[in-house]
């Protein structure tokens, strides 16, 4: 070590070490702590060795402004606390604000209706994602909402429209209808129907009156094909 090295943690000693005799009755703190430590423990007890705000830009203009200086939207400053009391405060705030439009919301939904998409296994351990791709789409010159999703396992080559009208009070046609996929780029009926099985990689609404789709060569051999398929929602 050069004497610079020695002298650089000689002085840090001598800072964040010192005896503290006003600290004696603290739960047996008896030195200073490093400074930047202090802000990272999850306490609620005043920080050891609080930050030094004379002079800080922010908080002379803060204190200067007459409307900034009790503005509800500015969070208020701790300067005796930790991050850790700061962060539970800061969430605190949060969670109040959210909590009423929750309430809100949550009263203003119901059930309009139900179907069964698939039955699983009543084995918790093995519960497989079946459900996929759900897109969102709602067409606002017939007030129709569409979902686009896909099941997996029997049905990969297939795609799920469901459609409801924005009106609960309100019933359409073809509620949920499933399109297959599965040969129909093949170019002859004689065509086996695992030469050409595609399956729908994804799925969203170009606009209101046609849908795009991702699809995938199912078979497994080199250089899988992909295609990219608009397709008219009528």
């Amino acid at each position: 070590m050069t004497q610079k090295d020695i002298t650089f943690v000689a002085d840090f000693l001598t800072e964040h070490f010192n005896e503290a005799p006003e600290l004696y009755n603290r739960k047996g703190k008896y030195f200073n702590v490093e400074r930047v430590g202090q802000y990272l423990k999850d306490e609620d007890d005043d920080l050891v060795s609080p930050p030094n705000t004379e002079g800080n830009q922010w908080f002379n203009f803060l204190k200067n402004s007459t409307h900034l200086k009790e503005s509800p939207l500015l969070f208020p400053y701790y300067p005796e606390k930790s991050l850790h009391f700061v962060k539970r405060q800061m969430e605190g705030v949060i969670d109040q604000c959210l909590q009423k439009p929750a309430d809100v919301i949550g009263k203003s939904v119901h059930q309009a209706v139900c179907m069964s998409l698939y039955k699983t296994s009543q084995s918790e351990d093995s519960t497989p994602q079946l459900f996929k791709l759900p897109f969102l789409w709602n067409e606002k010159t017939s007030n129709i909402h569409y979902v686009l999703f896909t099941i997996l396992e029997n049905s990969i080559s297939k795609i799920y429209i469901l459609r409801r009208h924005t009106d609960t009070s309100r019933s359409v046609s073809n509620g949920i209808l499933a399109v297959d996929f599965g040969n129909f780029l093949n170019n002859s009926i004689n065509e086996s129907s695992d030469a050409r099985c595609y399956s729908c990689l994804d799925a969203h609404f170009y606009d209101d009156e046609t849908v795009t789709v991702v699809l995938k060569e199912s078979v497994e051999q080199e250089g899988k094909e992909r295609v990219l398929a608009q397709l008219p929602l009528s």
